[in-house]
């Protein structure tokens, strides 16, 4: 047989046929969907939502796959049952209007049953065949067994009913989904529906804490492989969600673009001038610090740059998160009314971690954003091992579709990472820590890049200021005794200003001094030669006397010898 390999990593066989319920979650985790032509065993207590389980599958069977369905109802009228649907946004009586869906109500006496002690299908297998060609159904559901069967205490012909109940609907080749009440010990009530049945799902209603959450397994799958997992599932005004993860997959896409942080200044100091598009970065701090408006400001960039940004909000609501970025220069109104930008707002403690999880992929599923912000995960209280697997599952889920996501977190002031940093700290590609520096009576904020993978980085800390044109971060400043900020760094920068114009000052002294000095020899120097041409220039006159004088007693030498040499 061949086999492939799916998201959640099991092998599935490929020859079963399969009908989809069009509720994309399950379709996942069962590969396709429920056997077609085959009945299928929904079971769970009151409250888990089996009926609106098999609503949705018929609805959807209806409207996108163009299989007409039958719901038939032993316990809810046709009227109420369309009333109770309306809140997830099935119009059931346009449907049936249609001819697309036939809703029929069969009421079961059982205090006939006990009485006369005969139990007999024959009569069901009629009506229901009827419906079925009427609208030539696809698609059945059967709600609920146990009502169906009440009062038939005669085991072996429960037994032998049940068996000729999902024979019957094998032959008729409809896809079935029969619901079923939790039983003690066992699946279901009566025990036998899970084992002649080719499908067993079974939904749970848990309340742990005061927190409500809904879990689905599906129990087994003739002829199919499928996600053995218990998966989370969420019913509210947009339907059912089911979260189909069972293992965390480790091939995510991985791209080389630069996606910008939306502050130039930490841009500069990312080697590539920014994150790695679909990586997941973590903001902690502690409170004041602007993990938030960092988070606005990243949204804002991609806004600008056309991409869908979705923000999960559980501490602001969304109104009051536009009116504080307003301050800051940042408009995220602007990014709200062109659609770009959307909020989705809870209170941790509105859901259970699985149930958040499950609300969160359906809103990224459905938005299908390039950029997520989770502010903050430590509002997340509960044991670490459950915050640890929601925010692992939460972060393969992003990254499997290459979504670029921030997740923020609230540090405490004793340096000890919270919950939620110990959680996910080791799972993110970029760190960014923010924190306050006390010195001369104030604050400042400062900001240091714990790791950033798959680029060089800054090591410095960078101060920042949060200021009406956005975030803007002052170049890196290191003082003698370390790195300074807000009035020390100012003072510090005035005392090294005052001192390179001292130095500056004193330089210059010594400088026109020197020249003083340098004028005073070279006049001396001056004088002195002057001194030296005027002894030199009296010498040569000196000379030039005694020459005279030298020639003239030569001369006269000579004149005598003359005169005396006429004499004789």
């Amino acid at each position: 047989m061949d086999v492939q390999h799916d998201e959640v990593g099991i092998e599935q066989g490929v020859a079963l046929p399969k009908t989809p319920t069009g509720i994309d979650g399950l379709d996942a985790l069962t590969f396709g969907g429920l056997p077609t032509g085959r009945p299928t065993l929904m079971c769970g207590s009151a409250g888990c939502g089996k009926t609106l389980f098999g609503m949705t599958f018929l609805v959807n069977g209806a409207r996108r796959f163009g299989e007409p369905g039958v719901f038939m109802s032993f316990e809810e009228r046709a009227r109420d049952l369309s009333v109770n649907v309306a809140s997830l946004g099935y119009d059931v009586d346009a449907l049936v209007a249609a001819g697309k869906l036939v809703v029929d109500h069969v009421h079961i006496e059982r205090a006939e049953i006990e009485h006369s002690g005969e139990y007999d299908l024959e009569g069901l297998f009629v009506r229901l065949n009827h419906a079925i060609d009427s609208v030539g159904a696809k698609r059945v559901v059967l709600d609920t067994i146990e009502a169906l069967f009440a009062g038939l205490e005669d085991t072996a012909i429960l037994r032998a009913e049940l068996r000729r109940l999902f024979a019957w609907l094998k032959d008729k080749g409809v896809t079935a989904i029969i619901t079923g009440e939790r039983g003690e010990g066992q699946l279901t009530r009566y025990g036998i529906e899970e084992y002649v049945s080719d499908c067993v799902l079974l939904l749970d209603n848990r309340v742990i804490d005061q927190v409500t959450t809904r879990r689905l397994r599906v129990v087994k799958y003739r002829g199919s492989a499928h996600g053995t997992n218990e998966y989370p599932f969420l019913i509210d005004g947009e339907g059912i969600s089911v979260l189909p993860i069972t293992s965390a997959g480790l091939a995510h896409p991985v791209s080389h673009e630069a996606v910008s942080t939306g502050v130039p200044g930490l841009d500069a100091m990312l080697g590539i001038k920014g994150f790695f598009r679909g990586s997941s970065i973590l903001l902690s701090g502690l409170a004041g610090t602007g993990k938030s408006t960092f988070g606005a400001a990243f949204v804002d960039a991609a806004c600008r740059r056309g991409e869908r940004c979705l923000f999960f909000a559980f501490e602001e609501s969304p109104g009051q998160i536009v009116r504080n970025m307003d301050s800051v220069g940042i408009k995220l109104r602007t990014h709200l009314d062109s659609g770009l930008l959307q909020f989705e707002a809870a209170r941790p403690s509105l859901y259970g971690f699985e149930m958040h999880l499950a609300r969160m992929n359906r809103d990224i599923e459905r938005f299908k954003p390039s950029v997520v912000v989770v502010d903050p995960i430590s509002a997340f209280r509960g044991p670490s091992m459950e915050i640890h697997a929601t925010l692992i599952r939460l972060a393969d889920i992003l990254k499997s579709q290459g979504i670029t996501t921030m997740f923020t977190s609230l540090s405490t002031a004793n340096d000890q990472m919270s919950e939620g940093e110990r959680s996910v700290s080791s799972l993110m590609d970029t760190w960014i820590s923010l924190s306050d520096m006390e010195a001369n009576g104030e604050r400042n904020r400062v900001l240091y890049l714990l790791k950033s993978r798959g680029m060089n980085h800054s090591k410095q800390l960078r101060e920042y200021r949060l200021t009406d044109h956005g975030v803007e971060m002052i170049d890196a400043y290191v003082g003698p005794h370390g790195v300074l900020t807000g009035t020390a760094r100012v003072v510090q920068e005035a005392r090294e200003r005052d001192a390179d114009l001292a130095r500056q000052q004193a330089v210059e002294r010594r400088r026109r001094e020197l020249a003083r000095k340098r004028a005073a020899i070279e006049r001396e120097v001056a004088e002195k030669m002057s001194l030296l041409e005027a002894e030199e220039q009296e010498i040569a006159t000196m000379l030039e006397q005694d020459e005279a004088r030298e020639q003239s007693i030569t001369d006269d030498r000579v004149r005598m010898a003359r005169l005396r040499g006429d004499s004789t």
